[in-house]
């Protein structure tokens, strides 16, 4: 496994150990909560209770047969205590903060839901964005390695070629300084040079080239003319060029082969002689 491959699944494994604490943390809270509730509902039971053993209390004392320690106070006529009513309107009071409560937690709930579903959803995105990032990063890494290959195939092939010309036209030199110095040694008269046989080619070859009496078609037509021979004149150059350089690197081949036996000759015959 790569170290890029590595880093990713490391940063996986952060990413969902940290959705799976945010989640750890919402039960946390929502037990925590219901818990709370649950505990005023209790409350508000045992405050129930404790009104109406109060109230009942209250009642025994008012029955008939009932002695207390100390007489009541006397309430005034028109003054009248109705105990129901006021249990009623605290029952009613309890059950509307009790709904308001309920209310509370089940948005407060919906809240945290809502956004527990956003953070996965930016995690998702983030882990596909992240996916791009490697497939891209990858991708960019393969066309690098191939644009190394194919540049480091070239200049291996550009060194084998220019090695190869350099032992052709070393060779080409010798067998050429071997040869003149095998001409110079023959008999005969003086010959002309290259540059004289050139030159008398040219001179026989060469005619004047009279355009003045040509018009702007004519003179479009002779410079094509003279393009085309140009054209065949330096592809025949090069056939020949071509063809002269093969020609010399197999007399250079011959001539070491030639060399090479005559040499293997010698060292056989004074082995012989040392023989004798």
């Amino acid at each position: 496994m790569s170290d890029t491959e590595e880093a990713q699944y490391e940063e996986q494994e952060e990413e969902e150990e940290e959705v799976v604490e945010e989640e750890e943390e919402l039960e946390e809270v929502e037990e925590v909560e219901e818990e709370e509730v649950e505990e005023e509902v209790k409350e508000e039971e045992i405050e129930e209770t404790s009104e109406e053993n109060d109230a009942d209390e209250t009642k025994r004392r008012l029955k008939p047969g009932f002695v207390p320690g100390l007489a009541p106070p006397k309430i005034p006529d028109g003054e009248k205590v109705d105990f129901d009513d006021i249990h009623r309107k605290r029952m009613e009071k309890d059950m509307t903060e009790l709904h308001t409560l309920i209310d509370v937690h089940f948005e407060k709930r919906k809240k945290e839901e809502e956004e527990l579903e956003n953070l996965t959803d930016r995690i998702e995105t983030r882990r596909s964005e992240r996916a791009d990032q490697m497939k891209i990063r990858a991708e960019l890494e393969k066309e690098r390695q191939n644009k190394q290959a194919v540049e480091k195939a070239r200049k291996e092939d550009g060194e084998a070629k220019k090695k190869a010309n350099d032992d052709a036209r070393k060779k080409m030199i010798l067998s050429n300084l071997s040869f003149t110095g095998y001409k110079q040694t023959q008999p005969g008269g003086k010959k002309p040079t290259e540059r004289e046989k050139k030159k008398k080619i040219l001179n026989e070859r060469r005619k004047e080239l009279n355009i003045d009496h040509m018009k702007e078609e004519k003179l479009r037509e002779k410079a094509k003319e003279l393009f085309e021979w140009l054209h065949q004149l330096e592809s025949e150059k090069f056939d020949l060029q071509s063809t002269q350089a093969k020609q010399k690197y197999e007399v250079t081949v011959l001539r070491n082969r030639v060399s090479d036996h005559q040499k293997v000759s010698k060292s056989i015959r004074s082995k012989r002689g040392l023989r004798k």
